[in-house]
């Protein structure tokens, strides 16, 4: 992305007098034009950084001038890079050189300490087991997001529906345990919120799109999910066989001790067919003890299932 390739250019001319704009285009795989440009915004950001003609030429930062390194803090690149680190272990890597230049402005005597501080927090966005076509379709949507390129696909909402969409993306978002798109839905005329795993046949569109900007702080993926309207207590009892499901499932402070081995949880969730989906998922080791709707529907499916696989 645009800022990892600034940042990375500013961090090579504070190590190094001159550099060759073909060396950086070759480097960040993007043509001479493009690096040209990028001086351009690095010089807008108040970083004087120059052009020398000749065969001893190159670009590097006005004589005299010296950029204070000062000016993030080693725990503040500790967790820049932290930060990196994170969201490369979902994908190709392609903030390997942003991090590899980060650590190289860490003087020798405090490499050690520096890399102490990078492996305090480690968040891996990546599962368990293979990533087939979902890391398929985050590098194609990673794509479409640099370009500002639409994208189209088949999508299935939670009740089975297919419908065909085209959407003009503009930020990737991996909440919980999965990721999403959220862009302008083109058939809605709106903003919406699409979940990866439930994409089909995702391909990018020819035609662009200029971005808007859009308040992204607001967390616009995160209105009415928690809404009093929209949720209820549910109580949950796990059995003792069942203690571990609910340790690695709910913070400690959410667990109630019955007395015999087991737990017992109130939260609020909004009824919809995920939370069934989600409560099925425990088996046997857990009984919904209110709201008595959720219980005889609970009870409802566990019956059309037990019918499935009836013996004959």
């Amino acid at each position: 992305m645009k800022i990892d390739r600034l940042l990375s250019i500013v961090i090579l001319l504070m190590n190094r007098p001159l550099v060759q704009a073909k060396e950086l285009a070759d480097m960040f795989e993007v043509s001479v034009r493009t690096i040209y440009r990028d001086i351009d915004s690095i010089n807008g950001a108040g970083i004087p950084v120059v052009t020398y003609q000749g065969a001893n030429g190159g670009i590097g930062l006005m004589e005299g001038y010296r950029l204070d390194r000062n000016v993030l803090t080693e725990r503040e690149l500790a967790d820049i890079f932290t930060a990196l680190q994170s969201v490369s272990s979902y994908g190709a890597g392609e903030h390997n050189l942003l991090m590899e230049k980060i650590t190289s402005v860490i003087p020798p005597s405090k490499s050690h300490a520096f890399r102490s501080k990078t492996t305090q927090l480690i968040v891996d966005f990546s599962p368990w087991g293979l990533q087939g076509p979902l890391e398929e379709r985050l590098s194609l949507l990673k794509e479409a997001l640099d370009e500002s390129t639409a994208v189209a696909f088949d999508y299935v909402n939670a009740d089975g529906q297919i419908s065909h969409r085209i959407v003009e993306p503009y930020t990737l978002v991996h909440k919980g345990a999965g990721w999403y798109l959220y862009g302008f839905c083109i058939q809605r005329q709106d903003f919406r919120l699409f979940k990866l795993l439930r994409m089909k046949s995702l391909v990018k569109e020819a035609r662009s799109f200029e971005r808007l900007d859009i308040p992204l702080q607001d967390l616009p993926w995160t209105e009415g999910w928690k809404e009093p309207l929209n949720t209820q207590t549910v109580v949950l009892h796990f059995s003792a066989e069942g203690r571990y499901l609910a340790e690695d499932y709910f913070d400690c402070e959410e667990l109630e001790a019955d007395g015999n081995g087991g737990y017992i949880v109130r939260l609020a969730y909004a009824e919809n067919n995920w939370l069934y989906g989600f409560l099925l998922s425990f088996g046997t080791v857990v009984e919904v003890l209110e709201p008595e709707p959720v219980r005889r529907r609970l009870a409802g499916l566990a019956a059309e299932i037990a019918a499935k696989y009836k013996l004959l």
